[in-house]
């Protein structure tokens, strides 16, 4: 329990200061209830060596970088072709973009992914947007850095398991990968080398400036008047303030909201990682940016539109530990729901094609 702090108050509080006392008290955990993990505390991107500017909306949250990986130019360009080399893989199948595809929101518009080895994935694949600000990885928080969750991916989902030596040795075999290697870590490709160019290219993945930072920074016809209800709706009755405060569109908390069950037998969640049972069936909160671009909704991918998790959270499973902000649900009208939708589209912003764009490989 050494890894767990408490973040909901952090977030509470700007829902407070943003005049939403009353959904705050909803939303306010029961005593005893464990606290969100923290993450280890790295250090502010170096902009001597990294100085792409940060998007609107962005600028008060800090990105960061861990001190034995701040993020150069020469480390994004290797990242982002590894990020498309399924020679990463030992059947030559899977890549990270397998996965997470750029004009899938990042990640592969499926329920459930497949391994390299043919199995099946049994939560939906996360989007990689704003990743860099991350303070737990993966569903449920079982990773403490990028770096660590990348390289289990690389074990598991791409199969590499126990043959990362080997495949590092044929990335670094190959002649583009060797100069590419040596420009960024004046060395050879290596597991550890790998891992951190991924993590640097990945954590270049931004979604910012939307219509909707344009009107928060005071252009007020940024966004439709019915996004502005939706606005109204998202603080008030629609409660998604309190999870999905505006900035990064999320708490970064774990939430039991009786998607997939919520119970031990089902999948415990961040209650396995916590080691603690009021935490069972809890799951990382997603950000809501650019949300819209990348059905299907939630860790069980189950919801293949808004209108149907709005639907669901309506009379959510009453599972145990179900979250107090989800207990009683949230019943909108038609109208509502509408509005709501389009304030989330105003959430949604284009991608840089320096991202995006399929690399040539070596």
């Amino acid at each position: 329990m050494s890894r767990i702090r408490e973040l909901r108050t952090a977030s509470l509080l700007t829902i407070f200061l943003a005049g939403m006392a009353s959904a705050q008290d909803a939303a306010a955990p029961p005593a005893g209830q464990p606290a969100t993990p923290a993450a280890s505390a790295p250090s502010p991107v170096n902009r001597e060596l990294w100085s792409a500017k940060t998007p609107l909306g962005l600028e008060d949250v800090g990105l960061t970088a861990p001190d034995d990986n701040q993020i150069t130019k020469p480390k994004v360009v290797l990242g982002k072709k590894l990020f498309w080399d399924k020679r990463l893989s030992p059947q030559g199948t899977h890549a990270c973009v397998t996965c997470h595809l750029p004009d899938k929101g990042w990640t592969d518009g499926t329920q459930f992914s497949v391994k390299a080895d043919g199995s099946i994935n049994t939560r939906h694949t996360p989007t990689l947007y704003n990743v860099a600000y991350n303070k737990a990885f993966y569903w449920d928080g079982r990773a403490e850095t990028l770096e660590k969750q990348i390289l289990a991916a690389w074990e598991a989902q791409m199969g590499a398991k126990d043959k990362v030596n080997e495949l590092a040795k044929k990335i670094d075999d190959i002649a583009g990968y060797k100069k590419l290697f040596g420009e960024a870590f004046q060395g050879d490709a290596t597991p550890d080398r790998i891992v951190k160019a991924l993590a640097s290219f990945t954590r270049t993945i931004l979604s910012g400036n939307s219509p909707y930072d344009a009107y928060a920074a005071g252009k007020a016809d940024a966004i439709s008047e019915a996004a502005k209800r939706g606005f109204a709706v998202f603080r008030t009755k629609g409660r998604c303030a309190v999870c999905h405060p505006p900035g990064l569109f999320t708490d970064q908390g774990f939430h039991n909201i009786g998607v997939g069950g919520g119970t031990p037998k089902d999948d415990p969640g961040y209650g396995k990682v916590a080691n603690h049972p009021s935490y069972n069936g809890a799951f990382k909160t997603p950000t809501l940016r650019n949300v819209m671009s990348h059905p299907p909704f939630g860790h069980t991918g189950q919801f293949r539109s808004v209108l149907e998790f709005l639907k669901y959270f309506e009379s959510p499973f009453d599972s145990p530990n179900l979250d107090p902000i989800a207990k009683g649900g949230v019943k909108l009208t038609d109208a509502e729901k509408a509005d709501l939708q389009q304030f989330l589209f105003s959430l949604d912003s284009a991608d840089d094609p320096e991202t995006t764009s399929k690399p040539e490989l070596p």
